[in-house]
């Protein structure tokens, strides 16, 4: 990672789902390096911009490279006289907020923020991943609470979003529209970026858009991220609930595969159709 502002950093390493630590300084009392509000981050093997150098920076990078260590979000805040503690010669104290953000190494994109993404969010945000969550109907989020891993986007072109997500971010798509969850398939699949596509459907509704798929000249190897119906064929039910644990099902199983590729579960009827009061 080349040399960067904090401010740069901070949004790459969240895209790459990087663990980091945003170094602040909260107080600054007397003579000192900078400001308060002065930042940086620091990763495994890069420091990005400065709090001021010499020991206190020393000393906080330090500090930082142990929380990474310990690979959890957490936050520590620590106070330093310049002169006793770090031998600067400043003769004033800082107080630095150090915040580490542990690795969430998959992202996942969520397409669609019914009924079904609604129970669904809440379950992946408890595990090991970065989420967005995509819909075009920002009053479906005003009310919902979500947790610090997840990203809610309102945009009146969700396929838009789909050239700002990460390389291998797996896609959930449960949208209210047949033609939209289409048109979000397709341009999933020609970016040939994503090697799981997950869409909520039935049999009919996969092999029609196989067809129409087809037909716009995607080929078996364009089509292999395509799963739909998505979920864990094992879990049955038509609830949202139900719905939405036979995908989280199906998301545990890839994590927890080598490399992350879980087998291809076989087509059934048995899951539900995209109706606008399930999805």
């Amino acid at each position: 990672m080349r040399t960067q502002t904090w401010f740069e950093a901070l949004y790459q390493c969240q895209q790459l789902g990087a663990p980091y630590v945003l170094v602040t300084v909260l107080n600054a009392a007397g003579s000192t390096p900078r400001e308060a509000g002065s930042k940086m981050v620091v990763t495994a093997d890069s420091v990005h911009d400065t709090i001021g150098g010499g020991h206190l920076e020393f000393k906080s990078i330090e500090l930082a490279r142990h929380l990474l260590l310990e690979n959890r979000d957490c936050q520590q805040i620590h106070s330093f006289p310049l002169a006793s503690t770090l031998g600067q010669c400043c003769g004033g104290a800082v107080k630095v907020l150090l915040e580490a953000k542990a690795a969430h190494c998959q992202h996942v994109a969520v397409f669609g923020a019914g009924h079904v993404a609604q129970a669904l969010v809440p379950i992946l945000a408890q595990l090991p991943l970065q989420i967005h969550w995509v819909d075009s109907r920002a009053q479906l989020f005003e009310h919902t609470p979500v947790a610090a891993n997840v990203d809610t986007v309102v945009d009146d072109d969700p396929v838009g979003e789909i050239a700002r997500l990460p390389d291998n971010c797996w896609l959930v798509i449960l949208t209210h529209n047949h033609q939209l969850d289409y048109e979000l398939v397709l341009n999933a699949l020609r970016q040939k970026r994503f090697d799981y596509v997950g869409m909520i459907g039935s049999d009919t509704k996969a092999r029609r858009f196989e067809t129409r798929l087809r037909n716009r000249g995607l080929n078996d190897q364009d089509l292999a991220p395509l799963v739909s119906p998505i979920g864990n064929l094992s879990v049955p039910g038509k609830r949202p609930i139900e719905v939405a644990v036979s995908i989280s099902a199906q998301i545990i199983e890839r994590l927890n595969q080598p490399q992350n590729h879980a087998p291809r579960p076989q087509r059934s009827s048995n899951l539900p159709l995209t109706k606008e009061s399930e999805v």
